[in-house]
């Protein structure tokens, strides 16, 4: 114990040698005491020095395995902060909708689909994009029918805030003409205001989902570890899973993540949040935000306000451009939402909550400011997840109320197609404020909210840069005033999610004593001919506790 606390300290010299040392290279290290080395030794799963070369170089002994870098760009593990990785893993295995370009390819994509899975299953998947292939228009059962009518459909919209039933699907449900609204959620109905379209926006998803069956432990295993390859392959060594699962299969989930680690097959760190509803189910192990390990944790639970701005239920203060009497809708009526705040806050849990609509946040920060009065001063990182839409009076609140803004800037460069056709010019100024929120003194983590945008942290970095939307009628950027710079976007990927997490002690950084977490990249994108260029940097090289995980051949 002696030696590790003295290999873990950065006044020492580690007594042995390094298992570990990368050279030759320009590293990033996020420290602002020492931002530049040339190279890092690692010993076990630590970082034991950081350096010139011939500091860390002196370091190796017989059993060093020493990596050059040959003068490339390392910088700390990406850390996402936001996303979903039993259903991003499952996502690769299903039907892909997204980029279908008008409702021929997107029917051509569902046949060929059907034709090769079994008959009992359901097609689920899809990440539709309405205003990519329908030019805007909602998609409809007849329009699923067409392709697909004898077995059941339920293909979710990318941003997975409205799904697409098709009439089998609609008919196993008992989804009729009389079926009322379930509260916070939206049977969207056809011209005659009765019949159900198939849309179903929200909660009114559920009344489709708890038909689907659960998968079972192989198919979420084999999920699992896709996800974590395809992180791996782009950088991402540490994740906040925001699971969205049934209780059941989210309970699968986390056995499944405690096996792979002991097992030592996990290269992926996973943080799995608990949804805020079920905070007494988790309260009642007595786990809190710091529960776990180096490689699974759990402690944290996810809530939502509101819906998404795509499928017009974010809920904002004016209503849409698009329907002058739709506002958005509470998924989580305020109240609710102030009780399991208050008693997941007591209970010791890291509280975030997912909330895109301006309205939304300004009456969660509200609710936020309650309960921290009401519990009492500590040390407890609310985040908002998204934070969207704002006023520009709510930057400032948070700094002042200690709330983090957990954002998916990739998504800015998505809804910039379109947004503005939903809230106008004037609100779209305030939203994916990155510049005004760092700006107000409030810190951010960045992450992806995959399967909804992708993975790879690269170009959501490039998307907070240079905000260049992905139709291209952007290139010098979308309200370019929010902007920021690379280092700036880099941190928020790192130490940023790091810090939400409660971990910054370990993770975020190159530096003495943190997890060897780190990631060579193609590009230096921190020079500025490499601006431009963000977006098509590739990883070259993940490590996970000083262990390669991936490596570009």
């Amino acid at each position: 114990m002696l030696t590790l606390l003295l290999l873990l300290t950065p006044a020492a010299e580690p007594p042995i040698a390094a298992d570990l040392i990368v050279h030759n290279g320009n590293v990033w290290t996020g420290d602002a005491k020492q931002p530049e080395v040339q190279a890092v030794a690692v010993w076990r799963d630590r970082i034991v020095k950081v350096g010139t070369d011939a500091e860390v170089k002196a370091l190796a002994g017989a059993s060093t395995t020493l990596i050059d870098l040959k003068g490339g760009r390392l910088v700390p593990g990406f850390y996402d902060s936001h996303l979903h990785f039993l259903s991003g893993g499952q996502s690769l295995s299903q039907v892909d909708l997204k980029d279908a370009k008008d409702e021929e390819e997107f029917g051509k994509r569902l046949t060929a689909f059907d034709k090769n899975t079994p008959r009992e299953r359901w097609i689920v998947g899809g990440q539709w994009d309405h205003d990519r292939t329908f030019k805007g228009v909602l998609p409809t059962a007849a329009t699923v029918d067409k392709f697909v009518k004898d077995r059941p459909v339920f293909i979710s919209r990318y941003d997975g805030h409205m799904g697409l039933a098709n009439s089998a699907a609609l008919k196993l449900a008992g989804i009729t003409a009389d079926t009322k609204d379930p509260p916070g959620g939206v049977i969207y109905r056809l011209a005659d205001g009765k019949t159900p379209s198939g849309i179903l926006k929200d909660n009114a998803m559920a009344l489709v989902d708890r038909l689907i069956p659960d998968p079972g432990d192989a198919e979420i295993l084999e999920a699992v570890l896709t996800a974590q390859k395809a992180a791996a392959e782009v950088g991402v060594t540490s994740v906040q899973d925001l699971d969205g699962s049934a209780p059941e299969t989210r309970r699968k989930l986390f056995r499944i993540y405690q096996r792979l680690a002991r097992e030592g097959k996990l290269t992926c760190r996973i943080d799995l949040r608990w949804p805020i509803a079920l905070y007494k189910e988790l309260a009642n192990t007595g786990a809190t935000a710091d529960f776990g390990n180096d490689f699974v944790r759990i402690g944290g639970v996810k809530g939502f306000m509101d819906g998404s701005l795509g499928s017009s239920t974010a809920k904002m203060f004016a209503p849409y451009e698009t329907d002058a009497k739709v506002t958005g809708v509470y998924v989580t009526e305020p109240d609710t939402m102030r009780s399991y705040i208050r008693g997941a806050d007591a209970a010791g849990m890291n509280v975030c909550v997912h909330a895109i609509g301006d309205q939304a946040n300004a009456v969660l920060l509200d609710l936020f400011a309650d309960v921290a009065k009401q519990n009492g001063a500590k040390d407890r990182r609310f985040r908002i997840e998204h934070a969207q839409h704002l006023r520009s009076e709510d930057y400032k609140r948070f700094k002042d109320l200690s709330v983090i803004a957990s954002m998916q800037p990739y998504h800015v460069i998505d809804d910039g197609r379109w947004a503005e056709g939903r809230i106008g010019a004037k609100r779209c100024a305030s939203s994916y404020a990155y510049r005004s929120l760092l700006g107000s003194g409030a810190k951010l983590a960045f992450g992806s909210d995959w399967p909804v945008a992708p993975i790879d942290p690269l170009p959501g970095i490039d998307a907070a840069v240079n905000r260049r939307t992905i139709d291209g009628k952007h290139p010098n950027g979308w309200y370019p005033e929010q902007r920021i710079t690379v280092a700036e976007a880099v941190e928020a990927y790192t130490l940023g999610s790091a810090f939400a997490g409660f971990q910054e002690k370990d993770r975020g950084s190159i530096w003495v004593g943190k997890l060897a977490d780190f990631v060579l990249l193609s590009r230096d994108i921190f020079a500025p001919a490499e601006k431009d260029k963000i977006a098509d940097t590739k990883v070259l090289l993940t490590v996970v506790g000083g262990k390669v995980v991936f490596e570009r051949k």
